[in-house]
């Protein structure tokens, strides 16, 4: 972990030289400040280049931590998270915001180089020209480069896979979605378990406890509620089922809760820097929630649900009939069960937000061009994360028991600087004890700290 770990507290000087941009116009659509317009080019730019989802989470973290190491370097609101940028406190924090995003977008994603040149220069114009503009704009670059530094070598790449082994009942096993890698179809990211975390110490502190037992009761239980709902002729998923299924197939948890985050904010008014700092905490608990699940995922290397459906009669299990026809309703991803990344990502996310702006009580509208006639409403965190365990379940690609364990990750990555008497860390006055969380014995384990939980 870098030296700097930081508080991301709040420190006595005020925010009086940050102003909030008046009104930023694209596509007919108001936004708040400079720092929702530009995480929503973020999460654009990165779909618009193919990233998957976890370089996504990770391009994510990476911009929005520039920003607000931008901003925060001008406003000194609150603790740093590099702490090496400096800059004079009546620089402009907006000119510093599109600086860094932008900066730190042209470096990872030069074939959109056209379209970022021009919404700098849309966002830049909006600024009246002077010593101010031009400082925020050497303290935006100055904290893109640092970031981009800081992430050269953080182990996201080079890419590297898993070859399966012999068919063991509960082993994981290649699915149509793999590719062939020297004539052996092998699974993908095995490398995302040793990215570099944002923020959590390590990823080795979050291992899970094991799967249901293949001859258990909860075993059969998961397995056959995923045969009879998740399969792509299932007479059993309901229409709106099925809709949030096709959904988050195509929605990566950085898209859904970074749009979440971007909506709430408005609606609750808050500040540049309170922005900055949301966003670069929400996208940093996601990429951590992937790396924790890919730690956990390879290290438990469990069978997906149509190796299990078409195996089940090597499992040992009565209760467990095989149907080796069996086919998904969505196409499963290329690597191990346990835990579910969505489920890990977006519980991550969704932790950071509800600290930030309370559980419920929101009018959120989520929205993707991949699925246009889909547009789902919510008015809490908890209803966007209970329709991404069904989605996994109900496409036929995860076991209820790899969501659940997903939830309790992601809620754990989320809640990490605050539990078990840790110094609190990147928090601050998020960490109110009224928010359920969950506490990391010192056998390393996650477990959920239940008092807390049922009190919520």
């Amino acid at each position: 972990m870098h030296a700097f770990s930081t508080p991301f507290g709040k420190v006595g000087r005020t925010a009086s030289s940050v102003m909030m941009l008046a009104l930023l116009f694209g596509s007919a659509v108001a936004r708040a400040d400079v720092v929702l317009d530009w995480n929503e080019i973020v999460v654009n730019t990165a779909v618009a280049n193919g990233q998957n989802p976890f370089a996504l989470a990770r391009s994510a973290a990476i911009v929005q931590l520039a920003v607000f190491e931008a901003v925060n370097a001008i406003t000194g609101e609150y603790q740093p998270y590099l702490g090496t940028i400096e800059a004079p406190s009546d620089a402009s924090a907006e000119a510093a915001v599109i600086q860094a995003a932008y900066r730190v977008l042209s470096n990872y994603f030069p074939a959109s180089a056209s379209t970022l040149d021009a919404e700098r220069a849309n966002s830049l114009a909006q600024i009246p020209d002077g010593q101010a503009k031009n400082d925020g704009i050497a303290t935006g670059e100055a904290a893109a480069l640092a970031m981009i530094a800081l992430r050269a070598n953080d182990g996201s790449s080079p890419p590297q896979y898993k070859t399966p082994g012999p068919p063991v009942p509960g082993e994981w096993q290649a699915t149509s979605s793999c590719p062939i890698v020297n004539g052996v179809a092998v699974g993908l990211f095995y490398q995302w378990q040793n990215v570099t975390p944002f923020g959590i110490p390590s990823a080795s502190a979050f291992l899970l406890d094991p799967s249901p037992a293949l001859t258990s009761n909860k075993y059969a239980k998961t397995y056959n509620e995923v045969k009879t709902i998740g399969s792509i002729d299932s007479t059993e998923r309901p229409p709106d089922r099925a809709n949030v299924v096709l959904f988050y197939e195509v929605s990566t948890p950085t898209l859904v809760f970074d749009q979440a985050a971007r909506q709430v904010a408005q609606e609750q008014s808050h500040s540049l820097s309170e922005n900055a700092r949301g966003l670069a905490l929400t996208n940093m608990a996601i990429s951590d929630s992937f790396v924790a699940a890919f730690l956990n995922k390879y290290h438990y290397n469990f069978w997906r649900p149509e190796t299990a459906i078409h195996a089940a009669d090597t499992d040992g299990n009565p209760k467990t009939d095989p149907d080796p026809s069996w086919v998904p309703f969505i196409t499963t991803p290329c690597f191990p069960s346990y835990p579910s990344n969505h489920g890990s990502g977006s519980n991550g996310g969704a932790e950071v937000l509800r600290r930030i702006y309370g559980e419920g009580g929101h009018s959120i509208t989520l929205t993707n061009p991949a699925v246009p006639d889909i547009v789902l409403q919510y008015t809490s965190f908890k209803q966007i994360t209970d329709d991404i365990s069904d989605a996994r379940v109900y496409g036929g690609v995860h076991f209820r028991t790899d969501q659940d364990t997903g939830t309790d990750l992601g809620r754990a990555v989320g809640t990490a600087w605050c539990t078990n008497g840790e110094p609190v860390r990147l928090w601050g006055e998020l960490c109110r004890p009224r928010i359920s969380h969950f506490f990391i014995p010192s056998g390393g384990r996650v477990t959920r700290n239940w008092s807390v939980w049922s009190a919520r």
